[in-house]
């Protein structure tokens, strides 16, 4: 029985134990790697409670993380420290979107359907007949 009882607090130590930002984000599966993590943070796409912060800074739980994917930014609750990368389910556990993040996030993925709709670029290039008429349009 005491055994059991040292596993589990084992196990709660590991969970309490520091973690990087840049190996915590990675942990989260935000990045695909490390080296990526680390590159986002010095190149200040990523911000620790509302500051730009260093890849070793040391994530703690409740913590405000914005991070930003492309045209994407994202607002994270840290819920977990966990410095080892596992299952996207498990990885998903261990932060949550803020409302209003989630919100702007889809505001936004319409705004870029729509314009995808009516984009002025054409399909493809002109052909031969178009081309002779943008010149004579050109010309007059």
């Amino acid at each position: 029985m005491n055994r059991i009882k040292f596993q589990a607090t084992e196990q709660n130590n590991a969970q309490i134990e520091p973690v990087r930002l840049d190996k915590w984000l990675w942990a989260a599966r935000l990045f695909k790697t490390r080296s990526i993590a680390r590159d986002m943070i010095q190149g200040g796409k990523v911000q620790y409670n509302g500051q730009r912060s260093k890849p070793g800074k040391l994530v703690e739980i409740d913590a405000l993380l914005t991070v930003r994917q492309g045209s994407d930014e994202k607002q994270i609750k840290v819920l977990q420290l966990n410095g080892q990368r596992r299952s996207a389910s498990l990885a998903e556990q261990m932060y949550q979107e803020t409302a209003d993040s989630i919100a702007l996030r889809e505001r936004n993925a319409a705004a870029r359907k729509i314009n995808a709709l009516h984009s002025p670029k054409p399909d493809g290039k002109p052909d031969k007949k178009q081309r002779r008429q943008l010149i004579r349009a050109k010309h007059q």
